[in-house]
């Protein structure tokens, strides 16, 4: 099945159109006309190779939302007409401890990424900047009706990427979280921990953001030009969820947990991050990361954000205008979150 795309050549290239070649229907895969892709930061590290060698071309692209064309004959979940997304991961082994817990990011045998990686046939995975995908039913995730396509995308991977930890380490009403940047992960995040039931600061560079912030849930906002300028908020968090690619001053940061408080990170500097250790031996702190979430935490995901009314807040682009989306991503000029328009891919 042939279906137009963007792809890059080489890493830091730009976007040339193309033409894919999807595999003919297994009897458990599922055909998704995409509608909308989110453009993820992710997706500018690895096009520009950033985070080690790309596979080239590469098609980006793994917060997707569409709706189903076609089904194999051992798919049960899905119909023609369904509305669908696809997150990060395509295929696992389905054997292995943390595939059967449902934890599929951890597969022992390496999970297949929805880009940039290889199936265990060998061939190269291909992401949503393109017209259509195909995918195996059990990384299929069924989108409620409350969630428009358009808000939903940026969900299968940002909106994972902040609840799973959020839900681990356990905002309940009344507990103080600070979330660190307020932008694609961060807007989501200050959502989902204020319906949580938690008492949420956001915590931005400058004050730009502090009436979207307020307008998203939260109850505080500090601005962060400087470490000095959190010196008044020491001792208060019981969770700092860092959703920023930019390497902080952590011990600064680790300064705003309360005793036995966690920062949990998200977001992904290029450069390694340290702290003195009595930073986390004085309050009984830790620093920990957070990986998406499997196809279960996903789909409770989902459903959340369909009860408590959130969607990613988005700007829709068209394949036309991927470079300038790119560039407006990485100086940090988008709110909150870019999707392209599929439908405009080869158009």
């Amino acid at each position: 099945m042939m279906t137009p795309a963007l792809s890059v050549t080489a890493a830091g290239g730009p976007f040339v159109p193309t033409t894919l070649t999807r595999r003919d229907l297994r009897g458990d895969d599922v055909h998704i006309e995409i509608a909308f892709t989110g453009i993820c930061h992710s997706d500018l590290h690895q096009v520009h190779g950033e985070w080690g060698d790309g596979i080239f071309p590469m098609v980006p692209g793994h917060e997707i939302s569409g709706v189903v064309s076609a089904v194999g004959e051992s798919v049960s979940a899905y119909r023609v007409g369904d509305r669908v997304g696809v997150g990060v991961m395509v295929n696992s082994c389905g054997s292995c401890e943390h595939c059967l817990a449902g934890r599929q990011q951890f597969c022992v045998e390496g999970v297949v990424e929805t880009y940039n990686s290889r199936d265990y046939d060998g061939t190269v995975t291909y992401g949503g900047y393109s017209r259509s995908i195909v995918v195996r039913e059990s990384f299929v995730h069924g989108l409620p009706d409350e969630i428009d396509l358009e808000g939903a995308a940026p969900l299968l991977c940002a909106g994972i990427t902040v609840y799973s930890p959020l839900r681990r380490w356990g905002p309940v009403v009344g507990k103080n979280v600070a979330v660190v940047g307020i932008g694609g992960l961060g807007h989501l995040a200050v959502r989902m921990a204020a319906a949580m039931g938690a008492e949420v600061t956001a915590v931005s560079r400058g004050v730009g953001k502090r009436a979207d912030s307020q307008r998203l849930g939260a109850t505080d906002f500090l601005s962060a030009e400087s470490p000095s300028d959190l010196g008044g908020s020491r001792n208060r968090f019981d969770l700092v969820l860092n959703t920023v690619s930019a390497s902080l001053a952590m011990d600064d940061y680790l300064a705003l947990l309360r005793p036995g408080g966690v920062l949990v990170n998200v977001g992904a500097p290029g450069a390694p991050i340290s702290c003195q250790p009595f930073s986390l031996i004085a309050g009984n702190r830790a620093i920990a990361g957070s990986m998406i979430g499997g196809t279960a935490e996903t789909r409770e995901m989902l459903r959340f954000c369909a009860e408590n009314d959130i969607s990613a807040e988005v700007e829709i682009v068209g394949a036309k205008e991927i470079e300038s989306s790119y560039r407006r991503l990485r100086d940090g000029e988008v709110r909150y979150r870019f999707v392209m328009d599929a439908t405009t891919i080869g158009g």
